[in-house]
């Protein structure tokens, strides 16, 4: 009987969690860690062996997954007494699928390499529905032979696994996949205000756009319900999950800024947009519906 990979995953949110769940079977012993302890119950209670640290998943794992919210939380992981770098063996592969800046991607890379640790960039893209059916996408950069070891974890979750090129071309490929995804947004919203003041129904701008590939599915769906939501009774449950929507999309943009700004490229569509995106996820910009315009 072949012995299995003790893969380890750090990060159970919307994505993670699904991800993680994918992990337990045959070929993987899949080790988990979150602060949020009832996410880590529903991933044992599925077979996965719950770490009661970060240090204690390291050291058991030749491979470890990082899911988390940003540039901050990922250098929570790794570094110190008690992170990753210090308590994970030689050869141990770490891959973040956090969305984060480039600059600081390659540095971890350059500080895990000097204990032996092998860092690459694994982004996903495909939303929590995806993570659940296992039909996410991952963009990775890093080396051949590292691509080739991690590809048997990805695949457990994933629809497709892209290989961007060298280190830091799986989160540059993100960040330009977020760009024009928040871009959608924005013209989705705006346009469909348009349509509706000039007497259509968003479901006929839906059918034209569908036609010759202007809509995207998502985006419609995303605008036509954040204009139900707007008009209907208020929620404080919906209410923060907009104002959560717009702050991912506030840091993912400003990531992509950075990025640019380190290159020297200039991007005022992405400015203009940074700032208003978040108003347009929780409708306070001039897309909002007619009914609650003050």
């Amino acid at each position: 009987m072949t012995e299995k990979t003790n893969v380890g995953y750090i990060g159970l949110g919307n994505i993670g969690k699904p991800s993680a769940k994918h992990l337990v079977g045959d070929a993987f012993n899949a080790h988990v860690y979150d602060v949020y302890q009832p996410a880590m119950d529903e991933l044992v209670a599925d077979g996965a062996i719950g770490c009661a640290s970060v240090a204690e998943l390291a050291a058991a794992c030749e491979h470890i997954g990082i899911c988390v919210r940003d540039d901050a939380q990922v250098e929570g992981l790794l570094y110190g007494e008690g992170g990753i770098l210090a308590n994970a063996s030689a050869g141990t592969l770490v891959a973040i699928h956090s969305t984060v800046t480039q600059a600081n991607l390659l540095k971890w890379s350059s500080e895990a390499a000097a204990a032996g640790i092998r860092l690459l960039d694994a982004p996903i893209t495909g939303g929590a529905h995806k993570a659940v059916d296992g039909t996410l996408c991952y963009m990775v950069g890093g080396s051949e032979e590292d691509v080739a070891a991690v590809t048997p974890v990805f695949n457990t979750s994933a629809e497709k696994v892209i290989h961007a090129g060298e280190l830091g071309c799986g989160i540059a490929l993100k960040l330009c996949n977020n760009f024009m995804q928040y871009t959608e947004f924005v013209i989705m919203a705006e346009a469909t205000r348009l349509a509706e003041a000039s007497g259509l129904s968003p479901e006929v701008m839906r059918d034209v756009g569908l036609s010759n590939g202007v809509v995207n599915e998502q985006m419609y769906m995303f605008v036509t319900g954040r204009n139900g939501y707007l008009r209907g009774e208020p929620s404080p449950d919906v209410d923060a999950y907009f104002a959560t929507m717009g702050a991912l999309a506030d840091k993912d943009l400003d990531c992509a800024l950075a990025t640019a700004a380190e290159k020297g490229v200039v991007l005022p569509t992405a400015e203009y947009i940074r700032e208003r995106i978040h108003r347009v996820f929780v409708g306070k910009d001039e897309s909002r519906p007619p009914a609650i315009e003050e």
